[in-house]
């Protein structure tokens, strides 16, 4: 049944998935969460070494980083997958796209829960980094790239570095607001181009105070009657 619906996440989230043979044989995503659920059982089980030895194969065949105490849900689609690393301590919910890059990190050494909770169909964009004991709420979505070190809501887009929330969604996938996107450098550009305009205006100004200070002194010897050797 797990299989069954890792399967179907595959075909539903990926439109180049075209027969069962090639999701079986060439999806390292899948081969990741098959080999990741007999560590993560094993891990349960109290056996020592061996999850991790698995895990350590993992990465090596699939290029994804699972620990084997992670709890991962049915359904979940990890695209691609290269370089995703998910801690020992985070959970992930049914339904969940995590694309090439993810990472699922702490932010220290503290013991206990100090990875994250990605919610119910939540989807972690390409290289998005995850950090801490934090909730990714059902259905949220997380931009590109993006680092994440607060909860963010359910239905929910957060984007930047660090992520923000800049959209909100109702469950039923229809827009109820959206704020403007963050984009540093047009903001960045946007103020040079201020500061552009102030420095013109100032430049202008003194241009002109010295063009004002000038002329009394210039009308005096272009007038005719201060020229030398004009008589009456």
């Amino acid at each position: 049944m797990c299989l069954r619906r890792d399967i179907q996440a595959i075909f539903d989230g990926d439109p180049a998935a075209t027969n069962i043979v090639e999701v079986l044989l060439a999806y390292p995503g899948l081969h990741a969460l098959l080999l990741h659920r007999v560590a993560h059982r094993l891990h349960r089980w109290g056996i020592p070494v061996i999850p991790r030895l698995i895990s350590h194969l993992n990465r090596f065949v699939t290029g994804i980083e699972i620990h084997p105490g992670a709890q991962i849900g049915h359904g979940v689609f990890i695209d691609h997958g290269m370089g995703v690393v998910i801690g020992e301590t985070a959970i992930v919910g049914d339904d969940v796209m995590i694309y090439q890059g993810v990472t699922l990190g702490g932010t220290g050494k503290q013991r206990g829960k100090r990875h994250p909770t990605i919610g119910r169909r939540a989807v972690l964009g390409v290289g998005a980094k995850v950090l801490g004991d934090i909730t990714i709420g059902e259905g949220a979505k997380i931009g590109a790239g993006s680092v994440v070190l607060d909860d963010v809501p359910p239905y929910c887009t957060a984007v930047g570095v660090p992520a923000k929330v800049v959209g909100y969604r109702e469950p039923d996938g229809t827009v109820r607001r959206v704020e403007r996107l963050p984009d540093p450098e047009a903001e960045q550009i946007a103020a040079l181009q201020r500061r552009v305009v102030q420095l013109e205006a100032r430049l202008a100004a003194l241009e002109s105070d010295h063009g004002r200070a000038l002329a009394p002194t210039g009308a005096r010897h272009d007038h005719p009657e201060n020229a030398s050797g004009v008589g009456g």
